[in-house]
Parts: C-alpha cells; sequence; structure tokens
C-alpha cells in the first residue's frame, strides 16, 4: 500500500481528493516540473491502486485550480507554468489577463465548449480566445462545437465607469473612447472564432446581448463547470484623449484577481453552488431584461 495514501485519510481506497492533493503538492515541489507531461491515467490508477474515475476527477480537480493544461482528448495533460496558473502559490488569485487564459484553454478540451460571459468591454475574453488558435491549429485542442454567449452594456446607458468625472459639456470622449473599445473587442472575438470554426470545420455560434446597467464585476462561465469572478477595481485617473486631458473614473479590468469556483462532484458545495447560481443569474438577464446588439 502507498504509505502517502495511508497517512492521508488511513485507508486503502483514497478519493479523487486525496489523490489530488499528493499529485497538488508534486506540481507545487518541482516534482512535477512546469512544462512537463502528467502521469497516463493509467500509470496513476495503478500508483494509487483506484478506479479510473477517481483518478479522471483528480485530474479534474487541478484543471480546475490552473495547475494542468493542454488537457485534450487522449493525451496527458502538461503542468501549467506558475505564471499562469489561476492561484498562485501562496494561494492568492491571479490578475484577470494572466489567469483567464489557461481557464479557456482548459475549457477547450471538452468536445463541446461553452462559455458564458459577463463584462465591460470583452477585452480579456477576446485576447483568452486568441490564444486559442495555436492549439488548435497544431490539434493539440479540437472541439466539436463552440457556443459563446456574451453580456455587454447597451451603448445608450449613462455608465458608472468608466465615465468622466465631470459631467461633459457636449460629446463625451471616455464614453466614445468606451464604445470603440467594445466594439472593437467584440468583433475581434467574434472574427477569432469564426475563423476557426471555418477552417477547422468547429460548428460555431457567437452571440452578443445588451445590458441595461454598467456591470460591477466580470464573469466567465466555463462549460457548466466552472465560474470564474473578479471584481472591477474603480480608480480615479486622468488621461489623454486625442487632444483633451481627461479626468475619469475607470475601471481596470484586466488586473482585477479573479477568482475560480468548480463544480466537479469532490468539489466543496459552496463552489457548486456558486456556479449553478451563477448560471442561472447569466441565464436570467441573457432570457429576460437584455436586448439584441449589433457591433459596430
Amino acid at each position: 500500500m502507498n504509505p502517502e495514501r495511508s497517512e492521508l485519510n488511513g485507508t486503502e481506497k483514497p478519493t479523487s481528493d486525496d489523490v489530488a492533493k499528493i499529485l497538488r503538492e508534486r506540481i507545487e515541489s518541482g516534482e512535477l516540473e512546469a512544462g512537463a507531461p502528467m502521469p497516463t491515467q493509467a500509470l496513476l490508477v495503478q500508483e494509487f491502486e483506484v478506479q479510473r474515475s477517481v483518478v479522471r476527477q483528480a485530474l479534474r480537480i487541478l484543471q480546475q485550480e490552473g495547475l494542468l493544461t493542454e488537457v485534450t482528448r487522449g493525451s496527458p495533460a502538461r503542468v501549467a507554468a506558475r505564471s499562469s496558473r489561476t492561484v498562485a502559490a501562496d494561494g492568492t488569485p491571479r490578475q484577470t489577463m494572466v489567469a483567464l487564459g489557461p481557464r479557456i484553454s482548459a475549457s477547450f478540451g471538452a468536445t463541446d465548449v461553452r462559455i458564458d460571459a459577463l463584462c465591460l468591454t470583452a477585452e480579456s475574453l477576446s485576447a483568452a480566445l486568441g490564444e486559442q488558435r495555436t492549439l488548435i491549429h497544431t490539434r493539440r485542442s479540437m472541439p466539436t462545437t463552440v457556443t459563446v454567449r456574451v453580456l455587454l452594456p447597451n451603448r445608450d446607458i449613462d455608465l458608472a465607469f468608466p465615465r468622466m468625472i465631470s459631467d461633459p459639456e457636449e460629446s463625451d470622449p471616455v464614453h466614445r473612447r468606451w464604445l470603440a473599445q467594445r466594439n472593437a473587442h467584440g468583433i475581434v472575438l467574434s472574427d477569432h472564432l469564426r475563423g476557426l470554426g471555418a477552417v477547422h470545420g468547429i460548428d460555431v455560434d457567437i452571440q452578443f446581448k445588451a445590458l441595461p446597467f454598467t456591470p460591477p464585476v466580470k464573469l466567465y462561465l466555463l462549460n457548466g463547470t466552472e465560474a470564474l469572478f473578479a471584481y472591477y477595481q474603480v480608480t480615479e485617473r486622468e488621461e489623454q484623449i486625442g487632444r483633451e486631458s481627461v479626468a475619469m473614473y475607470d475601471a481596470l479590468g484586466g488586473v482585477s484577481p479573479l477568482f475560480s469556483f468548480g463544480a466537479g462532484d469532490s468539489q466543496a458545495r459552496r463552489d457548486h453552488a456558486f456556479v449553478v447560481q451563477s448560471q442561472a443569474w447569466f441565464d436570467a438577464l441573457w432570457t429576460t431584461i437584455a436586448t439584441d446588439l449589433v457591433l459596430g
């Protein structure tokens, strides 16, 4: 019997949490190096003397923690680089621009990819989905379908942020800039996905809808099993827009810490409830107060 295993729970049948804990310790200690392939499921089954389903769920837990990447059908996952993990070694959530890409990559290991997002401009999402081009072009990720729904603020509302601190006398340069960014990132995101679908025969469905309020948070729901959540960091600053220096309240979405919640069978009930309720909240917004959005 593996002494590491019996030390954890005193039984000969470790759970997926036990297996995940041992593998997590090996990753954090450097025994399993960043970029290295994980042992095959068959080897892990043999080592821990458990059913394949236990190993599969343990690996899923580590995927949801951002410790594994390049998760595709038929090949072992790889240990994620420390700089790309959702959570740092000390447990601190990483910034959205750093953490979102690996989680999107992990979600593309599914046959049918489904991503729902609520955000201010879709900048982080567009960048993260753009990274999938390399994975798909090199056949490291090849889903059959990709469905993406994005909720963004309506162009005509008075945004809480970003906005000028003083009321604009005529046209609002901050609002114009936000609208241009929202439209540009949405169009790039759509073009990325539709281009991949056309080249590789992936069934792509991407839709945008408009909200009548400013979202104070950003939310990403991945394949119905993971929720990524961040508060927009609002700050007061001055920026040059065109020839004008403008004092504004702005949102620093890219540096907002991204919290990950998983809905796997062995995840905490609180995480599972958060994912389920977040999905229900998004679906309710999508089917009720959100309206069709045409970018441009």
